[in-house]
């Protein structure tokens, strides 16, 4: 039986944490991914900017352990987010406000974080339906920028990405973000590192 849409966006934000994979090849695209959902990492998205993206979207969902979710990142339009359901991804991310990739995905049961980095492009993004909203870019932001933002929109599941690291990622979650999304630094950090951050910051 697939699994509803609502279920898949509570297990993307489960462990708080999005693992990001931009490679230069599908080969290396899939040895990132795996060893970030072999650390532990439950949600990974491959870029669609990684040459030959979806068939390494299809070889990662294969390796990863059970219950791992893949998706697809850098979602541009209805065609792309047709195209990585079709390869198994899970769930779709994409840098900006895109209202197709939004019906389409949805249309196969599949959620999108879609992107944006005003209260009126979050306030939009929900009225769009995006499950959840990548705010974007977060190094453009802060902790304390988003509980600004909280307090005048609560109820805005936001997931704070780009220049997140290591060291501030606990400091998004403790100013609301339900999720945080993380690419290189995490990619780059052994499975023992990732293993002791996951474990720090759902505590």
């Amino acid at each position: 039986m697939a699994e509803h849409r609502w279920a898949l966006t509570a297990r993307l934000v489960e462990r708080r944490v999005i693992g990001i994979v931009r490679a230069p090849s599908p080969d290396a695209a899939v040895e990132a991914g795996t060893r970030l959902t072999a650390a532990g990492v439950p949600a990974v998205e491959i870029s669609l900017t990684t040459p030959d993206a979806l068939p390494a979207v299809t070889a990662l969902r294969a390796a990863a352990p059970p219950g791992t979710l893949v998706g697809a990142g850098t979602v541009l339009d209805a065609a792309q987010a047709v195209l990585a359901i079709q390869a198994g991804a899970r769930f779709l991310v994409c840098p900006s406000l895109s209202r197709e990739v939004i019906r389409a995905a949805h249309r196969h049961g599949v959620p999108v974080v879609a992107g944006a980095s005003t209260p009126t492009e979050i306030v939009t993004a929900l009225e769009e339906g995006a499950d959840l909203v990548k705010l974007f870019p977060a190094a453009g932001s802060s902790p304390q920028a988003l509980r600004d933002v909280l307090r005048a929109l609560p109820h805005a599941p936001l997931v704070p990405t780009g220049g997140v690291t290591l060291r501030t990622a606990a400091d998004w979650i403790a100013a609301g973000a339900v999720a945080v999304g993380m690419g290189g630094e995490l990619t780059r950090a052994t499975p023992a590192d990732v293993r002791t951050f996951l474990s720090a910051l759902i505590r």
